[in-house]
């Protein structure tokens, strides 16, 4: 099974921004840009728009365990940003889920299995 990064830096999320390309859907916003290395490197921001700490920590370990589950759909060797929209503090598990994977699919980053 492939692992993946977390991206940490302010500049790394700022690289990913400027130069990435973003799909959006109700609950979640994506970006996506090619890193040149074998692993996959995943940032995940939530702002204090959607909540307080309690739930932007739950949308952080939601969206972390959906991207950890089917890691194995997406492609190698990107980097990731996944932003979340006020929609998602109210989301369930199977949103998220779906959410993620459906950007991923319009990005075209994601492999059917």
């Amino acid at each position: 099974m492939k692992h993946f990064e977390s991206l940490k830096k302010n500049y790394e999320f700022q690289s990913v921004y400027r130069n990435g390309k973003s799909y959006a859907n109700k609950y979640l916003v994506m970006y996506v840009k090619e890193n040149g290395a074998e692993k996959n490197r995943i940032g995940i921001s939530v702002s204090k728009k959607v909540g307080n700490s309690v739930v932007r920590h739950r949308i952080t370990r939601l969206v972390r365990e959906s991207y950890r589950l089917h890691e194995a759909m997406f492609n190698s060797g990107l980097d990731i940003v996944i932003v979340a929209r006020k929609s998602a503090a109210t989301a369930g598990y199977d949103e998220i889920r779906s959410g993620l994977l459906h950007l991923g699919k319009l990005h075209h980053v994601v492999v059917p299995q």
